[in-house]
Parts: C-alpha cells; structure tokens; sequence
C-alpha cells in the first residue's frame, strides 16, 4: 500500500461509536437485556417493511433503496422478550438508570447536556427493528478529549435503542432475533477533526477506555460497534460501518483513502477518454442460448441474461481501486443490492465457460467498440433488470467522482457497499414516549468513575503491581472482581494483590485455551480459594490444579474440592521433621555450598509438598534450619 501525506489530501476522519450499556432492564419496556440461544425461541412471527414518508413528506433515499426489493422479516422472540419489541404496544417511559449512565458518559467528555431530551424515530427498513424505526434521543454535546496528535472534538452524545440481531438469510426472507432489540446503547460522535489513521485508532481507543471506566457497559463481541467517517479534499464523505477491531482501524482509513484516489484517478482517464454510460438495457438471453457456461444456464432455468454497453470503459472495470477490489466489484456490489449473485464483465471474459465468440456477439450486439465495456447480470427477470439499473447508476457515479455511501466493513481493512448515505428525511419525532427535562441539578448529581488509566495508576502505587500488570487487570473485565478481592487479600503475606491480577489475567485465560470452562466459576469460589491460601490450608502453586477442579464442579464447596484433590491443611511438625531430616542428609552438601546449599535442596523440599504448602514457609524454614546447621558445625 502506499505511503499518503494525508495532511497533503485533506484527510478528515470522525468516529461514531455505539456502545451497549449493562442495564437491568431495556429502553422502553422493563425486558431483561439477556442475549437468548436462538432455539430458547418459543414464538416467531413476520413482517414486511416499506420506507416512510417524514413530516415533510419526503423519503429518506437509503429507506427507499432498501426495500426495492421486497424481504420478508422473521422475527423470533422469547420469554425475555414482549409486546413492545414486537410492535404491538406501545413503548414505556425512557429507562431512568440508562438515562443516568448516559449522563454520566457525558461528563467524563466535558459536554454540555440538553435540558429537555425529546425521543425522535430514525427510519431503518433492513428489518433490524420491528416498526420500521429506531427510537434515538439526543442527550449532549461540544465535548471534546486531548489526543498526542491533537484535540478531538466529540460533536454528540445520543440515547438509543439496540437493533434486532441478524440470525441468517434464507433466499428473500431475513431471520432476526429479538433478545438484542431495545437494549440501551449510547451514540456517540467525533468532530470531522481526525486527521491521520494513528490518531482515528488513538481517538477509539480513548474513547472505549473512557466507557470501560464506567463499569456499566457491556463487554464482549458486539457489544461495542464503531463507525467511521472518512473523507479526502478532491473526495467524499463515506461511512464505513461495523468496525469491531482497534486493530483494524488505521488499516480501514488508509485503504477507503487508497480507494478514493484510485477513484479520482479512474475518473480522469475516463473523461479524457470520452467514456459515456448507455442506459438502455440489452436482452442478451438468445445469444447464450447454446452456451457451455454452467453459471449461465443456471441463471437463464428461470430467467434472462441482461447486459448494458459502458463506452470507453473498457479495461477500468477490472482496474484494483483497493487490494483485490476492482471497480468491478464496486458495480457487483450494487448489483447484489436487488439480490442477484453478482455480475459478468468482458474486462474478466472470456472466463466461467463463456467463449470468446460469445464475447464478440454480445459485442456486436450491442454496438460496443474495443475501447468499450459490457456488463451482464443473470437472474430472474425483476431482479436482473434492478441490478442492472444499480450497475447503470454507479458506472454513472464512476464519471462524476466519490459516492456519497454507507458502506461495510470487511476483515482485511476493505469495504463494501451498503446503501446511500441516510438524509434529513429519515428523522421525525416520537409522538408515544414524552420528553424528559433534565435539570442542572439532576445532572450536577450523576458521579462520575476514576478513568481506567488512573486506575492501573493507583493499582501501582497502591499494591507495587508493576504497571503491565496494573494496565492489564484495569482494562480486564474481571476489574470489580479484582478491586473486591484486593479490599481483602490485596496486601496479604500468602496471597497479594500481583497473585490476584495474575490470576484473572493469566491464568484464567490459559486455562480458557486449555478447554476449562472457566466461565462456571463465581465469585464465591475465588473467595474460597484465595481465603484458603491466605490462612495457609493450601499452597498458592495448587492454584491452577483447584481452579480447574473447580470449573468441573462447580456446585461442589470449595473446601470438599481441597479435600478430594489431597490439598488440605498440612501438619507443620511433619514439615518440620521433613526438613531437618533431609539436612542432616545433605549435611556434607551444605558445608561444601554454605548458604548456596538452599536452592538445590528447595527442589527436593517442593517436590514433596508441592501445592499443600506454600512456597514462601517452605523456603523460610529451610533457610532457618540450613542456617542452624551451619552455625552449629561452625562452632565446633
């Protein structure tokens, strides 16, 4: 990839982040915020959607693009789920303790709170919310974080509703699970102040640090989604949607700024090349009528081959805009909008069984010169002609510049189209939940958390963890179980707080890769096993060997667990007599190494108590009795 002085372009970049908060309840109704396995499902019901019109009596153009073609919507829904995320009756009042979270988010960015928050309806028709809408409140703005690169601003913070979660698609019908819809999430919003991909990552990273700090988010996949909005001086503004990975983020702006030059590049050449966009649509059925191509005759069982004549095009269809994408793809991909498998393009042909002298017919026949290209769709009659229509468009578009698009995001860094990006007309007020007045009181109330990066401070200075490990368990999701445990065990002599958060942050995760199902153990469980090691019942090396017993039953108390795995109280004469016995052994040893004598015979001492005593009182009374022996023989 190339290297881009992106201040040279005019690179601006914004983030939208939406993260999930960890309420008790959902939005608009008191559903639990539960993530269901599909098959708990005990009803499932259908929609179909059809863009609106706003106050104004416009559409919103993504709306309408989304339901050209018509998809049934297949919603299953729970125990956990009820009448509101089905549509059928109207939304409660705005979930106070999500109303609170926000507010507080607000706070730790510096922003300015609204003082009536009124609810509005955002049309989305892809099927992910039952009515045809979302439910977004706008709560705050003209925030702002200090990067190393530079300040950010953080435009608005918006309270709204989580989308249904996709299940599968099944031909033209999408099932949809219901279990996500309504759970509260907060929007928030970068200024366009990004100027380099290291700054888009570092700005995401703050900004999940900062709602990680408030320890009333959800953690896990999905539960956090970013947006980015990125343009370039002689571009567009494209909205690149889904980004999961930190690690992806510089990779995803630096490759939609290689697309958009390479788009500007196309362009010039087509223009002076005389390239024109024909919009009649050619029936090619008859030419293939005795074709070999497998793909073709699958196409032509219950439909037609459709193509359409691009002049001058020839050679940029199949030009690399990003690593692996051509420009023919960019039109595949609008093609796939009307719910076609893709297209054919003669910069690829001959190819997938068609012949060269099907080429030079379907050339013929449409009049298309060597400088030309020709693009084919086969499909049913409705669809072939919709996504030849989409692929007239973007050909259209590849001749006046960047698209304006929403668009996703891919695993290696590339994009996809998704649909145009959303205008004014897909807002309009809720007329079924009122507004709520949020007085400076109310919000001088909401508390705000220490910020993680603080925290791993603190951790530092407080229990000498070293700032790896500190920066570590801060950031852990286990972070409440490791502060509660550390209020206890923190300073202790046999545990500490280094064995606490390597614990959480080491060895749970190893034994997770090992295949226990760490995630059967509770907090009662560490409780019992750390207040075992502190009163010295077991050693800290049996850790890892009674976690896993543990993860196996966890129904068992902690205390049978010691027992059955012979890790229960040690009998301190027995080590005692252990250990003078096995100097006096090694007598002859330990006057030939002195002091030195220790550690070989601590390998000896471990191996026999390994796990019932803790290292420390083994080393420490070997040590004494070694020092007694030398001080003895010294003498005489």
């Amino acid at each position: 990839m190339r290297k881009y002085d992106y201040t040279e372009l005019g690179l601006k970049a914004g983030l939208e982040i939406h993260q999930q908060l960890d309420s008790k309840a959902k939005l608009f109704c008191k559903c639990p915020t539960l993530i269901r396995d599909r098959e708990e499902s005990n009803h499932e019901f259908f929609r179909y959607l059809r863009a609106t019109e706003s106050e104004m009596g416009e559409k919103d153009r993504a709306a309408v693009e989304q339901t050209k073609i018509r998809r049934k919507y297949i919603y299953k829904a729970y125990d956990s789920t009820c009448l509101v995320e089905n549509d059928e009756e109207p939304p409660g009042e705005i979930n106070r303790e999500a109303l609170a979270i926000s507010l507080g988010v607000s706070k730790l960015f510096h922003m300015k709170p609204v003082d009536r928050m009124n609810i509005m309806r955002k049309i989305v028709v892809d099927g992910s919310n039952t009515s045809g809408f979302q439910r977004t409140a706008f709560l705050a703005s003209d925030g702002f974080i200090e990067t190393s690169l530079g300040s950010c601003g953080v435009d608005s913070l918006c309270v709204e509703e989580e989308a249904a979660q996709k299940l599968e698609e099944i031909g033209d019908s999408v099932i949809y699970s219901l279990d996500r819809l309504g759970i509260p999430l907060v929007e928030l919003a970068t200024a366009p102040d990004i100027k380099s991909p290291k700054q888009a990552r570092e700005v995401a990273e703050y900004i999940g640090m900062v709602l990680r700090s408030t320890g009333k988010v959800k953690r896990g996949l999905g539960t956090i989604r970013q947006d980015i909005n990125i343009s370039i001086a002689k571009g567009a503004r494209v909205e690149i949607k889904g980004v999961q990975a930190l690690d992806l983020i510089e990779e995803i702006v630096a490759r939609e700024v290689e697309r958009q030059l390479n788009l500007l590049e196309i362009r010039e050449e087509l223009l002076a090349r005389g390239a024109f966009v024909c919009e009649e649509i050619f029936d090619a059925t008859g030419l293939f009528q005795n074709t070999k191509s497998k793909v073709l005759i699958q196409g032509m069982k219950n439909g037609v081959i459709l193509a359409a004549h691009l002049k001058g095009f020839e050679g940029f269809v199949g030009r690399e805009v990003q690593p692996g994408r051509r420009l023919g793809t960019e039109f595949s991909d609008r093609a796939k909008t009307a719910g076609v498998g893709g297209i054919f393009h003669t910069d690829e042909l001959p190819n997938y069984g068609i012949s060269e002298k099907e080429v030079q017919a379907l050339r013929t026949a449409l009049g298309a010169k060597e400088d030309s290209a020709v693009v084919m769709v086969a499909a049913e009659p409705e669809k072939a002609r919709l996504a030849l229509e989409a692929v007239i468009k973007r050909a259209q578009e590849a001749l006046m510049g960047i698209p304006e698009e929403t668009r996703k995001v891919l695993p290696d860094g590339n994009s996809a189209y998704m649909r145009p990006l959303p205008g004014a007309a897909r807002m309009y007020p809720e007329t079924d939940v009122p507004p709520v007045e949020i007085s400076r009181e109310y919000y001088e109330s909401i508390e705000t958390p220490e910020l993680l990066t603080e925290r791993a401070k603190r951790f530092t200075i407080d229990y000498d963890l070293n700032p790896e490990l500190s920066e570590k368990i801060a950031y852990s999701k286990d972070l409440p179980l490791f502060e509660k445990l550390a209020e206890v065990y923190g300073k202790d002599e046999l545990v500490g707080a280094t064995l606490l958060a390597r614990t959480l942050v080491g060895i749970l995760p190893e034994l997770r890769r090992s295949g226990v199902e760490v995630d059967s153990l509770k907090e009662e469980h560490f409780e019992g096993v750390f207040a075992a090691i502190s009163a010295g019942e077991i050693a800290k090396e049996a850790l890892q060997e009674l976690l896993t017993a543990l993860a196996k039953t966890p129904e068992t108390p902690v205390s049978e667990v010691i027992s059955s795995l012979g890790l229960s109280a040690f009998d301190p004469a027995e080590v005692e007599n252990f250990i003078s016995d096995l100097v006096k052994q090694k007598g002859a040893f330990i006057l030939e190494k002195g002091p030195g004598a220790l550690g070989p015979l601590m390998g000896i001492v471990m191996k026999e108590y390994r796990g019932k005593v803790d290292g420390k009182i083994l080393s420490q009374l070997l040590k004494t009795e070694i020092d007694k022996f030398l001080s003895q023989n010294c003498q005489n």
